[in-house]
């Protein structure tokens, strides 16, 4: 009889890294993921701007139509009215055209005009939050690894700036430099440039996320792993970039996407009051506060870039809050095996 076969080995648990373990934990919160779903499609919806002025609508944001008909139905139709009433939605009654109606001024397509304003709230809203956390992170590390007068110095400034009325004072630069641009030597800026409103909106909300950074860097500096690398010669330069930012990248992602809701929510504001986005650039708060003058006659002037502006805030603050859920550093970290998952604390048993 032959001899019994050795038994064979145990299959190896498969274990997942934190961010693929962090990915399952989104993907599960069906909230979070349906809000990234709505966001992806409104990039798509303002991407396809283009597509829609040349293919459907014939004309572009800026062109007027003011003294022009259209055929609805077989019949002619002003675009805007001899009292000035511009034509109302037209669905598809036009072949696509006025799909959203024309605006009060020039007798413009509100249409391609709400795909090209979104084009530009979220081209400021994403610049400004890339440049509010590039500049937080650098001067949270600063800040937080050197202490001392360095600390003092950001975290006096940081202080004052929090202290200000952020959206008055934020709300008359804006108004100063749209009347008269910015010009600072070899800097040189016209009003109607988007860097004015991106700068406003970078250096009034700087200390929302600046100053959390620092006191994670505090918390981190404190840590064992970077006491074992001073202890084997690391320099200041490489603590910070190899050892304490890599630890601050899941509050680093969470904190982009809600920069940038809140940095669109500031745009549309300055906008609103003249103070942000300039004509003849198209955003979603200049749209409203447009369509406010109509609102008895063309409710939909100010609605539909209102309800856009609501749809993306609200959607980028779910996903924040389902990256913030996902990443939580506190949270019990759990290893995967075939059959289910377990704590951590029973995973060498388990293995």
């Amino acid at each position: 009889m032959a001899p019994d076969s050795p038994p064979a080995a145990p299959e190896r648990a498969r274990t997942r890294g934190p961010w693929a373990l962090a990915g399952r934990r989104f993907l599960r919160n069906r909230t979070a993921v349906a809000a990234a779903v709505v966001f992806a499609l409104i990039v798509v919806f303002v991407l396809s701007a283009p597509l829609w002025a040349d293919r459907v609508a014939g004309t572009g944001p800026n062109q007027s139509h003011t003294l022009e008909k259209i055929e609805v139905g077989g019949e002619e139709r002003d675009v805007v009215s001899v009292e000035g009433l511009p034509i109302g939605p037209q669905w598809l009654g036009a072949g696509g055209k006025f799909f959203l109606g024309a605006d009060g001024r020039l007798g413009r397509d509100e249409m391609v005009r709400l795909m090209y304003g979104g084009r530009t709230s979220l081209l400021v809203g994403i610049s400004a939050a890339a440049l509010i956390t590039v500049i937080a992170v650098v001067l949270g590390l600063l800040a937080g690894y050197f202490r001392g007068w360095v600390d003092t110095a950001i975290a006096r400034t940081l202080d004052v700036i929090w202290s200000l009325p952020v959206f008055l004072i934020g709300l008359s630069v804006g108004v100063s430099l749209a009347l008269g641009g910015l010009n600072l030597g070899p800097v040189e800026l016209s009003g109607g440039s988007l860097l004015i409103p991106i700068g406003i909106i970078a250096i009034f909300s700087l200390p929302y996320v600046a100053r959390p950074v620092r006191g994670q860097v505090i918390a981190l500096s404190e840590m064992e792993f970077v006491e074992a690398a001073t202890a084997q010669g690391a320099g200041p330069l490489r603590l910070m970039w190899s050892e304490i930012l890599p630890n601050l990248a899941s509050t680093i992602i969470v904190f982009a996407t809600l920069t940038v809701a809140n940095s669109m929510l500031f745009e549309a504001g300055l906008s609103f009051l003249g103070a942000g986005v300039q004509p003849p650039n198209s955003s979603w708060g200049l749209m409203v506060s447009n369509g406010v003058g109509l609102l008895n006659t063309q409710p939909l002037l100010a609605i539909a870039p209102g309800l856009m502006i609501m749809l993306t805030v609200l959607s980028l603050n779910l996903v924040g809050d389902g990256l913030r859920e996902a990443l939580d550093p506190r949270s019990a970290a759990r290893v995967e095996v075939r059959g289910g998952t377990i704590p951590a604390e029973g995973a060498e048993g388990a293995l």
